[in-house]
């Protein structure tokens, strides 16, 4: 996921690389040499400038120079990252924040953007891709793996759910009739449910585990079978009228179901100790010139 499950490569030097992407469109953008008065003394936008450079441009820069050999690279290999890649990525991003809002919010909180992410998802392949050939993961070690870590591969059971929320049981089987007479349900958990987290989502709660919900909530909602809608269901939230989209079974971990997950988790170990040494040996072969640093 970036994987957003562990840390991506690139994320330290794709911060820097928006820093200064940033910091040029602001500078291009002023009209006047100005950025700022104190008393009426001017701050120019070259003093800007040389601040910046003096505290970030060394490490900036070299994450530019990164970015551009890894580019190169890439296209004398005919490497590409296709739409479904970043989407696929993307789409695990989402889930593991819970759902697209709270994924927005978390990367709004954090100065970044969605096409940020996407410049980063983009950077990880092509490493990725780049190093995948020259790194080597043997049978035992994938076996070793999932033996020291057989948890992470287990498949707990899960339900996707949606509901309505409302306030009282009086509303509730309100509700509930609506429904028994065709009417559709993402209507009405946009128009009836007091649940604004997911309301104009039709009430999708996505998928949860056993313990993520509160426990009258969760026994209905994983008794239900696919396609049922429950009658008002008390918490103290208030009354919820509860749809089941899908079901997922439990399941023993098993290698062979595995293999593939295991296989990229080890990749994503070995390349946080190897992509350096990697970048160096392109260093070597590209003639690189850092006149910052004259």
């Amino acid at each position: 996921m970036i994987q957003v499950k562990r840390s991506t490569l690139l994320a330290v030097i794709m911060l820097f690389v928006i820093f200064i992407v940033a910091f040029a469109l602001y500078v291009t953008n002023f009209r006047t040499d100005t950025v700022a008065r104190v008393n009426g003394k001017a701050i120019s936008k070259d003093e800007l400038y040389d601040y910046l450079v003096k505290q970030n441009g060394p490490q900036a820069l070299d994450a530019l120079i990164m970015q551009e050999i890894i580019n190169q690279e890439a296209k004398k290999q005919n490497i590409t990252v296709t739409d479904a890649d970043i989407q696929k990525e993307m789409q695990k991003i989402v889930d593991y924040y819970g759902g697209e809002e709270s994924f927005n919010q978390a990367i709004a909180s954090s100065g970044y953007s969605v096409e940020d992410v996407k410049e980063d998802l983009i950077m990880n392949f092509k490493v990725k891709k780049l190093m995948e050939p020259v790194i080597s993961i043997s049978e035992d070690e994938m076996k070793n793996y999932f033996e020291e870590n057989k948890n992470m591969f287990a498949q707990e059971e899960k339900v996707k759910a949606s509901h309505i929320l409302v306030d009282a049981e009086e509303k509730a089987l309100e509700v509930r009739e609506k429904l028994s007479k065709g009417e559709d349900f993402a209507e009405l958990a946009k128009n009836y449910s007091l649940d604004t987290s997911n309301n104009q989502k039709g009430g999708d709660l996505g998928f949860f585990k056993r313990g993520e919900m509160v426990a009258e909530f969760e026994k209905a909602a994983f008794a239900l079978e696919v396609g049922k809608i429950s009658g008002p269901v008390k918490t103290e939230y208030g009354y919820h009228i509860i749809k089941v989209d899908e079901k997922i079974s439990s399941k023993e971990p098993d290698y062979e179901d595995s293999i593939d997950e295991i296989k990229d988790i080890i990749l994503e170990q070995k390349m946080q100790t190897q992509f350096y040494t990697w970048l160096d040996e392109r260093y070597l072969e590209y003639k690189v010139e850092n006149l910052l640093e004259k």
